[in-house]
C-alpha cells in the first residue's frame, strides 16, 4: 500500500504536463476547427478543397506519425531557419512541439464534428432569420452558431477527453529534456526500475480516469448551460413509491 501512495506522489507532477498539453491545445484547436468547418462548408472551391484536404490528412494519419513528421521537419530546418533566428531551443522543445501537433490534430477532428453539426442546423431557422432581415453575420451569431454548438457539444466533449488521452504519447515520440516526463513516460521509467507493471501503469490509468472525470463534469455543466432553455429531464428517483 505504501508503494501505491509513493507512486501517486511521484506521478502528481507528471500529470501536470498532460494537463498543460491539453489546456494549451484545446482553445487553439477549437478556434482553428471553427474556421476549418466553415471552410469545408464554403462554396468557394479553393477554400473548400483546402479545408477538406487538411481534415482528411490529419484524420487519416496516426498522431504518433504526425509527431515524428513535424519534429523531423523542424529538425531539418534547424540549421537554416531556427538556429540563425535563435529559436532552436524553443521550436524543438517538447513543450512547444507537443501542443503544436496536438492543436493541428484536434482541429481536424473537431472541424468534422462542427461541420456535421452545421449541416444539422434546422434550415427553417436559417430561412426565418433571413426573412427577418438578418445579415449573414447576424444569422451566424444568433441562429447558426447557437444551434451548432448545442448539437456538437456532446461529441466535442469526447474529443477533448481523447485529446487528453493523446498527451500520453508526446514523450514517446519527442525527446525527453531534463526531468520533464508526462504520466506514461514516468510510469515506464518506474517500471524499468522494478518491473512491477501491476503497480505503476494502473496508477497512471487512475490519474487519467480522474482527470477525464473532471473534464466530463465541467463540460457537462457547460452543456447544461447551453441547454438551459429546454425543460430539464426528470430526475431518477430511488425511493420506492410506498415510502414517498
Amino acid at each position: 500500500m505504501q508503494a501505491f501512495f509513493d507512486d501517486l506522489a511521484l506521478m502528481a507532477p507528471a500529470v501536470m504536463f498532460n494537463i498543460s498539453f491539453a489546456a494549451a491545445s484545446i482553445p487553439l484547436g477549437f478556434v482553428l476547427a471553427v474556421f476549418l468547418a466553415l471552410g469545408k462548408a464554403s462554396s468557394n472551391p479553393i477554400i473548400n478543397r483546402l479545408s477538406r484536404g487538411y481534415i482528411y490528412a490529419f484524420r487519416g494519419s496516426p498522431l504518433f506519425i504526425q509527431f515524428f513528421m513535424f519534429y523531423s521537419l523542424a529538425l531539418s530546418l534547424n540549421v537554416t531557419v531556427w538556429k540563425p533566428m535563435g529559436w532552436s531551443g524553443f521550436v524543438l522543445h517538447p513543450l512547444f512541439m507537443g501542443p503544436f501537433v496536438l492543436v493541428l490534430n484536434t482541429a481536424a477532428y473537431t472541424a468534422e464534428i462542427f461541420y456535421g453539426a452545421l449541416r444539422a442546423v434546422p434550415r427553417g431557422a436559417i430561412e426565418a432569420a433571413r426573412a427577418y432581415g438578418m445579415s449573414r453575420s447576424q444569422q451566424f451569431r444568433r441562429v447558426i452558431w447557437p444551434n451548432l454548438i448545442r448539437l456538437a457539444w456532446p461529441a466535442y466533449t469526447n474529443e477533448v477527453v481523447f485529446l487528453f488521452h493523446a498527451t500520453a504519447i508526446v514523450y514517446f515520440a519527442l525527446p525527453v529534456i531534463g526531468g520533464q516526463r508526462e504520466l506514461m513516460s514516468t510510469a515506464q521509467n518506474l517500471f524499468e526500475t522494478d518491473y512491477n507493471a501491476f503497480l505503476h501503469f494502473p496508477v497512471a490509468a487512475l490519474y487519467f480516469l480522474a482527470v477525464s472525470l473532471v473534464i466530463f463534469f465541467i463540460f457537462g455543466l457547460i452543456y447544461q448551460r447551453l441547454m438551459r432553455h429546454l425543460p430539464s429531464p426528470p430526475r431518477l428517483r430511488y425511493i420506492p413509491k410506498w415510502l414517498r
